[in-house]
């Protein structure tokens, strides 16, 4: 038995002028796509990949990349949310997201307690400034969970820096059949 058909490849392109695209193609070969300039092409390709790690290594089937898989398109993640808001599995997602994107960005190297208890301020102060409105939980992670996921996206990052412009880093998207049957 072969590697299982991937429910999204995800491409992300360094383009010669400095610029990057992301670019999802479902299993029905449907596409949605975004191309990243200024700023945007220097933070979101390391936001894209850091998703991708944690999303497989922690086993979310319902986070941004699930999300496209199901149909969901890139713009649909802004205002003015067309979809309405991210479930809360996504929203766990962007918040595990977002404290590893702050710890690289930051050169520090946070325990699983650490990172629980920055969640933990951060979600109060959420909480205080939009009463009623969801938000995730602060994820309980293990120090083992953390090094995986850690591992695995510095691999992504490092694959991304050696990219030459005009390069395309293809990636296989499978999602947790484990997550989506129990959640």
């Amino acid at each position: 038995m072969g590697a299982p058909q991937p429910d999204l490849t995800i491409r992300i392109k360094r383009h010669p002028d400095g610029t990057a695209s992301l670019t999802c193609t479902r299993v029905d070969g449907t596409t949605t796509w975004q191309r990243q300039r200024g700023g945007y092409a220097l933070v979101f390709p390391s936001h894209d990949l850091t998703h991708f790690a944690v999303e497989t290594t922690l086993r979310y089937a319902h986070g941004f990349y699930g999300l496209i898989a199901d149909g969901w398109e890139i713009s649909d993640f802004a205002a003015p949310w067309p979809r309405g808001p991210a479930p809360i599995d996504a929203l766990e997602v962007e918040l595990i997201v977002g404290f590893f994107e702050s710890e690289r960005r930051d050169a520090a190297a946070w325990t699983a307690e650490e990172l629980h208890a920055h969640a933990e301020r951060y979600v109060a102060a959420q909480r205080a400034l939009h009463p009623g409105r969801p938000i995730a939980e602060p994820p309980r992670l293990t120090d083992a969970q953390v090094k995986r996921v850690r591992d695995a996206r510095d691999e992504l990052l490092r694959r991304w820096s050696e990219l030459p412009a005009g390069g395309t880093l293809e990636l296989r998207f499978v999602r947790s059949r484990q997550t989506e049957e129990s959640g």
